[in-house]
């Protein structure tokens, strides 16, 4: 198999360091792997800006594939734009639509009430907000989530919630979407339907949560590159 580069492009907060358990996975099967921090803490950058930092962590890295996590959906058809690209792999990811904010994407799609449908799927109390230790670390190894929590929450400006995402459509660019089926922010039968109106693709599924390159690395590394 020709050794592949995989571009990791984090969620909401940027922080590269999210993908610390895929990255040694992914190199240890032959492969190259560039985690990307983004300036989220930025309040001047937007998935513009975001897709600028993708492309300059990339530098002369050829056709890349992208590995877009949660927010991510929002950055990486921008990079396609900027340059040629192998695959967009979307993780557990928003899917926008054209005009649309991320800011209005979770009305839009009904986040919210597909979250709650699935507390009560599990016998949880449904909750108003997110809780990261609920709905992002419930099956995040203890000592990883301990690590994590003690590094301090990463910052998210709210600008990227605010502008209308640029595209007109998606780009004509191979996609997958690879869903975690235990995800309770986005559960998997919410994205089933998101991404076939929005792509027209159906999700392919696998055992973890939302954070799952930090529950399950290598299942995430075998299936990442059996994409290619």
């Amino acid at each position: 198999m020709t050794m592949a580069t995989f571009v990791l492009i984090p969620g909401a907060g940027g922080d590269a360091s999210y993908w610390h358990r895929l990255v040694p996975e992914l190199r240890g099967r032959g492969h190259e792997a560039i985690p990307v921090e983004l300036p989220a803490a930025d309040d001047s950058a937007g998935f513009e800006e975001y897709a600028d930092a993708v492309v300059k962590a990339v530098g002369n890295t050829p056709r890349p594939v992208l590995i877009a996590q949660s927010m991510g959906g929002y950055t990486a058809p921008l990079v396609c734009l900027r340059m040629p690209v192998t695959m967009v792999v979307l993780l557990n990811a928003m899917t926008p639509r054209p005009g649309e904010t991320a800011g209005e994407w979770w009305g839009a799609t009904g986040q919210a009430e597909a979250m709650a449908r699935q507390a009560a799927r599990e016998g949880r109390p449904a909750s108003d907000g997110v809780d990261p230790l609920i709905h992002f670390f419930h099956d995040v190894p203890p000592e990883v989530t301990r690590k994590i929590l003690a590094d301090g929450e990463t910052v998210q400006s709210g600008t990227p919630f605010t502008r209308p995402w640029p595209l007109d459509r998606w780009p004509d660019v191979p996609t997958r979407f690879l869903q975690g089926r235990d995800d309770r922010l986005f559960p998997l039968e919410f994205q089933r339907r998101v991404v076939r109106e929005r792509l027209g693709i159906e999700v392919d599924e696998m055992p973890g949560g939302h954070l799952v390159a930090l529950s399950r690395p290598a299942e995430l590394a075998d299936r990442l590159v059996s994409y290619l």
